[in-house]
Parts: C-alpha cells; sequence; structure tokens
C-alpha cells in the first residue's frame, strides 16, 4: 500500500466507467504506480453502485435523462453535478483523497473542485474538449452567444483554479495558453492512445466483402458535428459523378444526428450502397474494421474540429488501414502518411480521393504500414504513461519509498514491440477485470442509457 498523499478522485460525467477509455487507462496507469483511484461516474444499465475494478474504486449514480434544449441541459447536468458532489462527500468521509482530477465536459466540475481546494485538496483539471467550440459546433448557427461565452468564463475558471491542467495535444495546450493565460510550465501534453497490447487474432467476416466491392468504412460517434453526413454527400458524388458502385460503405455507431443521417442516405439514394450497425459490441466493431479495405474521418473544418483530435484514426492506424480524411491540423499530426489528405469540407474531392485508393491496393497498403508503425513507435497509449506520471509527481510529490511503475523521462527505455499485422484487430475497450467488492443497490442503477453518452472510443476528440 502506497504512503499517505497518494489518494486520487477523478470525477466523470459524459461517460460510463470502463467505457471511457482514457478514463479507464488513466486510472489503471495511476493505479499500477501506487496511487489509490476513486471514480465518481454515471451508471450504465446493470451496472453496480460501488465496486472496484483492477484496484480502481468506483462509485456510481443513476444517469439523468438526456437534456435536450437549455432547460434540459441545465437539469441534466445539474442533477450530475448535485449527484457528484454527494458522492465525493461520502468518499471523503470513507476514504479521503488528496486530488480532485476533474474530466471535462462539463467544466462545471470546477465548483466542486473549489469547494475542496478550500480544505486543502489539489485540483488536476483533464481537458478533454473544448466545450465553447463543441456548443458551436453542436447548434446551427453557432447557438447563443451568452452560453459560448458562459462556456468561455467558466473554461478560464477552471485552468485558473486548476495546479496542473492536462491537454490532449498541442492544439489543446495553445488554446489554454492563450485564451485561458495558464503558463506553460503548469500544462502537460498527456495524448490518447491505443493499447498495443490488447491486440489479437481475429479473421474478417467474408460475408462483408461483396463480390467485386470495396469496403469503407466509418466507426465513432455520429453527431452533427462529427461530418458522416459530408461522408454521404461524398458517397452520393462518387455514384453520381463519378459513376461508382463497386463499394460498400459500413458505418458504425450512433448519435444525436443518426435519423438524420439515415433519412440523407434515402434522399440521395445510396442505400443500396450504405449499412448502418448503429451501435454495436466492441468486438464487432473489431470485425467491421479488418473488413475495411479505406476507412475514413469525415470531419469538416470548424473551430472544434481543427483543434481535436479524432482517436479512430489511431484505431484505424493500429489496423493498418489507410485513410481519407479532410486536412485538418489535427488530423495530419496523427495520421501523417497514413492519410490522404483533402481539402477541408470538399465533398467531390472526398469522393475523388477514395476513388483513387480503392484503385491502387499497393499505395493502401504502404500508407497502413507507416499508419501501424506511427502507433507502434510512437502514438501508442504506452508513451503518454509517463507525461501522466509526471503531473503526480509534480502534484504529490512522491514520498520516500513510494512505488513508480514508470521512470522519469530521462531515465526510459523504448517499450514498443512490432506485432503482426495481418489478421489482427483491436480488442476495442475490452479488458480483464477483477471485481474486488461490489455492493447492488435495488433500483439505484436501472436509468436507461442515454445515446450521448454511449460512445465509441473514435467518438472522442480528444
Amino acid at each position: 500500500m502506497g504512503p499517505p498523499n497518494n489518494r486520487i478522485l477523478m470525477l466523470l460525467e459524459n461517460q460510463t466507467y470502463p467505457r471511457d477509455f482514457r478514463v479507464r487507462r488513466e486510472a489503471t496507469a495511476l493505479t499500477a504506480a501506487g496511487y489509490r483511484v476513486s471514480v465518481i461516474c454515471p451508471a450504465g444499465p446493470g451496472q453496480l453502485f460501488r465496486e472496484t475494478l483492477n484496484g480502481v474504486r468506483l462509485y456510481r449514480y443513476a444517469q439523468p435523462t438526456a437534456g435536450n434544449g437549455f432547460l434540459g441541459y441545465l437539469w441534466e447536468y445539474g442533477y450530475a453535478m448535485a449527484a457528484t458532489f454527494l458522492l465525493s462527500l461520502l468518499v471523503f468521509v470513507r476514504e479521503g483523497f488528496d486530488v480532485v482530477h476533474a474530466h471535462n465536459p462539463p467544466d462545471t466540475f470546477v465548483f466542486i473542485a473549489a469547494f475542496y481546494k478550500l480544505l486543502g485538496k489539489r485540483f488536476v483539471f483533464d481537458h478533454h474538449d473544448l466545450s465553447p467550440e463543441m456548443y458551436q459546433a453542436r447548434f446551427p448557427g453557432g447557438g447563443s452567444l451568452f452560453v459560448h461565452g458562459a462556456l468561455v468564463l467558466l473554461e478560464k475558471l477552471t485552468c485558473c483554479l486548476a495546479d496542473r491542467v492536462i491537454a490532449t495535444n498541442e492544439s489543446y495546450k495553445k488554446i489554454e495558453m492563450e485564451r485561458d493565460h495558464v503558463p506553460e510550465t503548469r500544462i502537460t501534453v498527456v495524448r490518447n492512445g491505443v493499447e498495443l497490447h490488447d491486440l489479437r487474432e481475429i479473421e474478417p467476416d467474408r460475408a462483408m466483402h461483396p463480390k467485386g466491392k470495396t469496403i469503407i468504412a466509418y466507426m465513432g460517434v455520429m453527431g452533427f458535428q462529427d461530418g458522416v453526413d459530408y461522408l454521404l454527400r461524398a458517397l452520393g458524388h462518387l455514384v453520381r459523378d463519378l459513376g461508382r458502385t463497386d463499394f460498400f460503405c459500413i458505418l458504425v455507431g450512433g448519435g444525436d444526428a443518426f435519423a438524420y443521417l439515415k433519412s440523407l442516405t434515402e434522399e440521395l439514394d445510396i442505400s443500396e450502397h450504405v449499412l448502418f450497425t448503429g451501435m454495436v459490441d466492441h468486438l464487432e466493431v473489431a470485425r467491421y474494421l479488418v473488413a475495411a479495405e479505406v476507412c475514413v474521418a469525415p470531419e469538416p473544418s470548424a473551430p472544434y474540429n481543427d483543434r481535436s483530435t479524432a482517436v479512430k484514426l489511431m484505431e484505424y492506424m493500429t489496423l493498418a488501414k489507410p485513410i481519407v480524411a479532410f486536412d485538418l491540423t489535427e488530423h495530419r499530426f496523427t495520421a501523417q502518411g497514413a492519410a490522404a489528405y483533402v481539402k477541408p469540407n470538399d465533398e467531390l474531392e472526398f469522393a475523388r480521393t477514395i476513388a483513387e485508393l480503392m484503385d491502387d491496393p499497393a499505395r493502401r497498403k504502404k500508407m497502413g504500414l507507416l499508419g501501424r508503425r506511427r502507433v507502434e513507435t510512437e502514438l501508442a497509449w504506452q508513451y503518454s504513461i509517463p507525461n501522466l506520471l509526471e503531473v503526480y509527481r509534480a502534484v504529490l510529490p512522491a514520498t520516500a519509498g513510494f512505488r513508480q511503475a514508470w521512470p522519469p523521462r530521462g531515465e526510459r527505455k523504448n517499450p514498443a514491440r512490432c506485432l503482426p499485422v495481418a489478421g489482427t484487430a483491436l480488442r476495442i475497450g475490452r479488458s480483464e477485470m477483477t471485481h474486488d467488492r461490489e455492493d447492488r443497490l435495488p433500483g439505484f442503477c436501472s436509468a436507461a442509457p442515454r445515446e450521448k453518452s454511449v460512445r465509441l472510443n473514435g467518438g472522442k476528440r480528444t
């Protein structure tokens, strides 16, 4: 058992645990390094009110009804903040904690963190999403200027009060420095990444290979900001303007725009070329991706998308899949030579680029291998763990004899291993978990799941 002053309380609202991959990976890495981690989050269907998974203590509350409109969101987040605060008091009394580690959105966790800072606790802000830009992207015309301004103020307040800010990429770090005036010395970049050890042999489903057709795949959340409508219109150009019918596109996931996207598919008269799977088990996600010959990242250029990292890119790359993507800053940084880049928001050019890759299997293979190698040598989650631990070496200086699983930056050895590409797929979101303790409260976790909170890893833009 580690010494005192090593207890971390993580706050999570917009996803369940362990389904939120970033939070799970961070909590597991910190636990392996000797920290005591507790997580407060909403409960998924059938999940327990209190349990321990792989050493991480979980406290869950029943999910509220998903909000629509200003009053709906006010109720949803108000309920979640109240439930989180009450459970934080329970953790405070039962176990205690030394750091509040808040994963946004929402940025309203700052009020809970501020309360505990008055009691001498430290505050780490894990900046998953640019809430002001995400709000603008989700609402026609950019939404209300008042709400956008309030979100900017909440972000600034959060960054001001945080003892340490974790940015998920360099674009977020720049925003934190320029808009929120955070000194660079208080910011650490901890990128998302896939887990190389979480690979296993899997064969593609031959039924997904219609004779003479190229399989195109999209995997991720289907919100109005995610650009799946751009992809569908590009497929329409592929049929009408380029005369190509030798493809089949598989769209894996769901979200706020799901119904609209299905109706758009019918309007474009491309239903025979498109399959919407809806939300599926993670093992099924892997089967679909393994079958694909071209993967796509159709997020259009916008303030939110330009600065955010689409995790789906790394999952495509891990499976050595070539990618077609709009030429956004973080897309290009992540994928580099694994993607063919298209002028932002140009749907016809997106279609032409897909057609070029359909006709060039040698180029597809080369791009796929470049992507896989980049993940193995730079982007896997194992390369982010030391940066995460550096945050806690600063916030909670290690006590004598305190176990650290990863050495300081200058003492690291390259942990990557080259794994075979052919016939492998991510076991996305799966991990072996041990249940150390569990308490079921009848009816406490019976709330139905929210569509927006059931996310694939590729849906997160951090």
